[in-house]
C-alpha cells in the first residue's frame, strides 16, 4: 500500500481550523440603478461591532512603526490602500498594498467585473488606477497607478513558521484603516482552488473588505496576502513565496477583462 506524505502537527491543526465554509472578503453594496445581465449581489454585511474593531494604534507594532511621517502615520499604515470597485452590477470594497512606488497588490476577486477602480490612500488622497491585471491561478491582482504611492513594504524572503506573529493592515467593511494581530497556525490546501497548493492559516481577525490586505511579520515584511475567512473565523493568506514566484513570471498575470454590462 502506498503511503502519502505524513502531515505535520501544524498542518493538521491548520486543516481542522479551516472548517468547511470559506468566504472571500470583499465588502459589497448594490447600485440603485437596475441591474443588467450580471447576477444580483448579496446585501451589504451588518456593521462590525465596535468591540471587535481594534484601535488604529495596535500593540507591538511591527518594525517600521517608529518611522513616522509628519502626519504621525508609520510606514506600515502608509502602504495600505482602500480599493472601491465600481462594477457592472454594484459596488464593492477591498484592500491593497504597495509593492513599489506605482504598483499595488490585491486580490483578483477585489477587482473582478470592474468598470473603474477608485483608490484611496491612508491620508485620504484619491489615486488614479491606470491598468489592472489578474492571476490565472492564485487570487491575486496587480494594479498600476498614475501617481506615486506613499510607502511600500519589503517582501519577506521566506514564508513564516507556525507560531510566528502576524499583523494585518487594511480596510475592513470599506471603513477606516485598521490593524489586527494574531499568529500563524500553519498551512492547508487552498479550499477555493486546490490547484494552488498550500496557503497560510492565521488567527488574525479579518472581515469583509479585508481582502487584499497585507499580512506582515514582526519585521514589517509582507508574509502573505489576505484573501478569505473560514467558518471558524480563521484568515487565509496567499503565501509570500507564491506572490514572489508569480511576480517573477510575466505570464502569470493577464489584463483584467472589461466589465460586461
Amino acid at each position: 500500500m502506498t503511503r502519502g506524505r505524513p502531515r505535520s502537527t501544524a498542518e493538521g491543526t491548520a486543516r481542522r481550523a479551516v472548517g468547511r465554509v470559506v468566504a472571500p472578503l470583499v465588502s459589497v453594496a448594490l447600485l440603485a440603478s437596475p441591474l443588467a445581465a450580471c447576477g444580483v449581489l448579496p446585501e451589504l454585511p451588518e456593521p462590525v461591532p465596535e468591540t471587535v474593531v481594534p484601535s488604529l494604534v495596535a500593540p507591538d507594532d511591527p518594525a517600521g512603526s517608529e518611522n513616522l511621517s509628519p502626519d504621525g502615520f508609520d510606514a506600515v499604515r502608509r502602504m495600505a490602500v482602500r480599493i472601491r470597485n465600481v462594477r457592472c452590477d454594484g459596488l464593492s470594497t477591498g484592500s491593497g498594498f504597495a509593492v513599489d512606488s506605482r504598483t499595488l497588490i490585491t486580490n483578483k476577486h477585489v477587482v473582478d467585473s470592474s468598470r473603474s477602480l477608485q483608490l484611496l490612500t491612508y491620508d485620504g488622497r484619491d489615486i488614479a488606477a491606470q491598468t489592472a491585471s489578474v492571476a490565472g491561478l492564485a487570487d491575486l491582482a496587480i494594479v498600476r497607478t498614475a501617481e506615486d504611492l506613499p510607502s511600500a513594504p519589503t517582501l519577506a524572503a521566506a514564508d513564516p513558521a507556525p507560531g510566528d506573529p502576524v499583523t494585518v493592515v487594511g480596510y475592513p467593511e470599506g471603513g477606516r484603516l485598521t490593524v489586527t494581530q494574531g499568529s500563524v497556525i500553519g498551512t492547508t490546501t487552498d479550499p477555493l482552488n486546490e490547484n494552488l497548493g498550500e496557503v497560510l492559516v492565521t488567527d488574525a481577525p479579518v472581515e469583509p473588505g479585508s481582502s487584499g490586505s497585507a499580512a506582515l511579520n514582526d519585521a514589517g515584511e509582507v508574509i502573505g496576502v489576505v484573501y478569505a475567512k473560514t467558518s471558524t473565523d480563521k484568515s487565509l493568506l496567499v503565501p509570500v513565496s507564491t506572490l514572489q514566484t508569480m511576480l517573477g513570471d510575466e505570464s502569470a498575470f493577464t489584463a483584467l477583462p472589461e466589465c460586461d454590462a
